[in-house]
């Protein structure tokens, strides 16, 4: 299961255990607390090819890493493929180690131009898109993708095998249909099959990892070759380390509330030295939740921080709560973006 290190794509990653990118919140300094627990590979927020090529400052400041990120991805969305190869060289040129195609986003404001998992309805464009992305640059291109767009289109095994025809290094599978989103169970069964259909070939698998035993439980059930921790990492920027642990058959030291405020303190400072303070505020809102989503006797807090308006005020809150009184839940669930 664990492969420290993890050879991929003809580059070595520190290991088979990757952090996804998460639309709307791997910004950077959510990317500060994960990194710092060696992941194998961590990316930036999804980023639209047509905004890239208009050099859009916002799309640019989305694709903002430091040099201890590394190894880094980028994950494009798009369905144009003309614009594949100028894309996949900007990312390449900016130091990006790893090129993802975006097959998974559920939105409706993606998928409408045939973008995200919109592109699961023509699949021989995801394999023109990623042609043109592997003839473009020498790092790894993958692709990212959901099971199918409804329950009668489940078609993930046969868009794996297009993208390894085009050259993609690995196939990255979310247990679940476009239609579902993020509502009911991930259908792990279905990476299982990609895996069975392609054995030479990299299959990652996602979708409910939400704690260091469902990653053990997901390599085991689905023989794949690395996961993609996903909304896992929401106020846990240390599962990495966790599953690495259990993975080792290590004890997993259990967290107090002393040590969730001292991970939500850190959080907050890269915030602070990242965004203005009207947008860091409305960072720290929901940052806040996430933290404290999983911990009994934290209510009161996490519906003041809702009400404060300036970064002191919620420095001021977190710092004087009773965290002596905070529980909190040996293993981590669904928590909401």
């Amino acid at each position: 299961m664990l492969k420290r290190p993890f050879i991929f794509g003809g580059i070595e990653l520190p290991s088979n255990v990757f952090c996804a990118p998460l639309a709307g919140c791997s910004d950077l300094p959510f990317r500060r607390m994960t990194t710092a627990h060696r992941p194998g590979l961590v990316f930036c927020e999804m980023v639209k090819m047509d905004a890239l090529v208009r050099h859009d400052p916002g799309t640019y400041r989305l694709l903002d890493y430091e040099a201890d990120m590394h190894p880094i991805g980028a994950q494009l969305c798009g369905s144009k493929p003309s614009l594949a190869a100028v894309c996949a060289r900007i990312c390449e040129d900016l130091g990006f180690d790893v090129i993802d195609l975006n097959c998974g986003c559920p939105v409706d404001k993606v998928t409408k131009d045939g973008s995200g998992s919109g592109l699961l309805k023509t699949p021989e464009i995801i394999g023109d898109i990623i042609a043109e992305m592997v003839a473009a640059v020498k790092i790894p291109v993958t692709v990212k993708m959901r099971t199918g767009w409804d329950n009668d289109h489940i078609n993930c095994v046969d868009i794996c095998g297009i993208a390894k025809r085009a050259g993609a290094s690995a196939a990255c599978i979310h247990g679940r249909t476009r239609s579902q989103g993020y509502k009911g169970p991930a259908d792990w069964s279905h990476i299982r099959a990609c895996k069975e259909a392609f054995p030479e070939f990299c299959i990652i698998g996602n979708g409910d990892i939400f704690n260091a035993k469902a990653a053990e439980k997901i390599f085991l059930d689905t023989k794949c070759d690395a996961i993609l921790v996903s909304r896992g990492t929401f106020g846990q920027p240390w599962i990495v380390e966790d599953i690495y642990r259990q993975l080792s058959g290590e004890n997993i030291p259990l967290k107090d509330g002393f040590s969730y405020r001292d991970h939500l303190l850190e959080h907050m400072q890269h915030i602070i030295e990242y965004q203005p303070e009207r947008k860091a505020v409305l960072d720290m809102r929901r940052v806040g939740c996430w933290y404290l989503k999983q911990a009994i006797g934290t209510r009161k807090l996490r519906e003041s921080l809702n009400q404060v308006k300036t970064m002191e005020e919620i420095r001021i809150l977190i710092e004087n709560y009773a965290w002596h009184e905070v529980v909190v839940a040996e293993e981590m669930v669904e928590v909401e973006a």
